[in-house]
C-alpha cells in the first residue's frame, strides 16, 4: 500500500480554492490530481472476493502519530493479532513534515502480507480489534491506509501509486476514487474540502 509519495507528471493539477490541514495539522492540501475523479476501484474491500487482500502485501505506513496509538494498545493487539509488538515494524523510521507526527514507519512484510492481516480469514486486525473495542478505527489505523488509493505529495491530493501504475487489481471496477474515499476526505479535512471536491467533479468529464 502506497504512502504519501514524490509528486510526478500529471495530466492535469488544479488548485483548490484555499489550503485544507488535516484534523491532525498535518497534512495541507492545496492542490488535487483531476485523476481522482476518473479512475474507478472495486471500493467495498470486504465485499471483495477476488484480490485476496492484495493491496495489504507490502505493508503500509504508518505516522508516527498513529505508531504512539498502537503502542498504547500495544497489550490488546498482541493478544488479538497473537504477533510480538517487537514484529510489528521495521526498524528504519522516516521523517516528512507532510505526515502526522513528522515521519512514519512501516509495517513489516510476514509470507507476503503485512503483519496485521487477518491470516484465518479477511481483512485488517487493527481495524477488526478496533471495532471489537468500541473503537474508532481512525484511532489506530493510519491516515494513509484510510485514504488509500488516494495519496498526498506537495500538498496535491492524487492516486496512490498503484492506481497510477495499474497495478491495483480492482482497477475499474467500482465508484471513482474520489467518491470511494469520499466520506475518509471529509473526516481528516472537512466539509470545505469536500465542497471544493465536489465543485471540480461537477468538471470533469466522464471518461467512460
Amino acid at each position: 500500500m502506497d504512502t504519501a509519495r514524490a509528486a510526478g507528471p500529471s495530466p492535469e493539477i488544479v488548485p483548490l480554492p484555499a489550503s485544507f490541514p488535516s484534523r491532525y495539522g498535518v497534512p495541507v492540501l492545496s492542490a488535487v490530481d483531476v485523476a481522482i475523479f476518473g479512475g474507478r476501484y472495486f471500493t467495498h474491500c470486504m465485499q471483495c472476493s477476488f484480490c485476496r487482500d492484495a493491496c495489504c502485501s507490502e505493508g503500509v505506513d504508518v505516522d508516527l502519530l498513529h505508531l504512539h496509538a498502537l503502542e498504547a494498545h500495544a497489550d490488546g493487539l498482541e493478544a488479538r493479532t497473537g504477533v510480538p509488538r517487537d514484529r510489528w515494524f521495521t526498524q528504519q523510521r522516516s521523517y516528512d513534515p507532510e505526515m502526522p507526527g513528522g515521519g512514519s514507519v512501516r509495517t513489516q512484510v510476514v509470507d507476503g502480507a503485512c503483519v496485521f492481516r487477518d491470516r484465518r480469514g479477511r481483512g485488517c486486525l487493527v481495524h477488526a480489534y478496533c471495532l471489537e473495542r468500541g473503537l474508532d478505527y481512525h484511532t489506530l489505523k493510519p491516515l494513509v491506509d484510510c485514504l488509500f488509493p488516494l495519496t498526498f505529495s506537495e500538498g496535491i491530493l492524487c492516486p496512490a501509486d498503484e492506481a497510477e501504475d495499474g497495478t491495483l487489481i480492482c482497477l475499474d471496477t467500482g465508484p471513482t476514487f474520489y467518491r470511494g474515499v469520499r466520506e475518509e476526505l471529509g473526516y481528516y479535512f472537512g466539509e470545505g474540502l469536500l465542497r471544493a471536491l465536489d465543485a471540480l467533479e461537477g468538471g470533469v468529464p466522464n471518461p467512460s
